[in-house]
């Protein structure tokens, strides 16, 4: 979190000081975005994918499962606060319920108990929040070793990294189990993403792929599943589900 925050307000200056070349308006600082998405992709291919693919490899499955039921419960938190904020109070009172009788009955989140009760994972985010509030998203920015984002859910993506830091801060004050939760979290995330490699591979263009997929899912996030009607609908709308 301390990283994120420390680098954000620099790219922020960095974007602000390059040339607007994009030809869609969304996207004003392509050029910039362009070679971040590239050393993106070369960190991917060194490091995270490699990793992802030996972790599926010698990860049961079961265990894989309930690695990701583990940090998708962490991640009710922030929803919770998220749900709160932009009065959805119904919606609060369900992930709360969701929350505890997985940390309880799951075991702690290993295990998702809450599903099969109907009480389904629908995150919220401090990015969401803000575009209740009324805030537009921005800029589209791709951010170094972060991926895609705007510049109203950079901001969001700080916020909600500090209640995630703090709670694992209360999970263990030790530092290396602190780098070891993180650093599964990451490589569990990519592992969960490589079945849509082969589609990104094929695209003519995998920055813009990637670009028009992050900024429908996220209005179709923002608007609870029904964004509003537009020419350019997602032509990748099951990909969009799990981007």
């Amino acid at each position: 979190m301390k990283l994120k925050s420390l680098c954000l307000p620099l790219i922020f200056f960095m974007v602000t000081g390059c040339v607007t070349t994009g030809d869609d308006p969304r996207d004003p600082y392509e050029s910039f975005n362009r070679k971040v998405w590239s050393f993106n992709k070369g960190v991917d291919k060194v490091i995270l994918k490699p990793a992802a693919k030996g972790y599926k490899a010698v990860t049961p499955d079961l265990v894989e499962k309930g690695v990701s039921n583990f940090f998708t419960n962490i991640g009710e938190v922030p929803t919770i606060i998220n749900d709160l904020l932009q009065f959805k109070l119904g919606k609060a009172a369900k992930d709360t319920g969701r929350f505890l009788i997985n940390t309880t009955l799951g075991l702690a989140g290993l295990l998702d108990p809450a599903t099969d009760m109907g009480l389904e994972n629908q995150p919220e985010d401090f990015g969401q929040t803000l575009a209740t509030w009324g805030i537009g998203d921005g800029s589209y920015l791709m951010l170094p070793f972060l991926g895609p984002s705007t510049t109203r859910d950079a901001f969001g993506q700080v916020i909600d990294s500090a209640v995630i830091y703090n709670l694992y801060e209360e999970l263990d004050n030790d530092t290396q189990t602190e780098i070891i939760l993180r650093g599964l979290d990451l490589v569990q995330t990519r592992a969960g993403l490589l079945s849509l490699d082969e589609q990104l591979n094929s695209a003519p263009d995998d920055y813009k792929l990637i670009r028009d997929v992050y900024l429908q899912r996220r209005q179709f996030l923002i608007h609870d599943g029904n964004p509003p009607i537009e020419d350019d609908e997602c032509e990748f709308e099951e990909d969009c589900e799990e981007f």
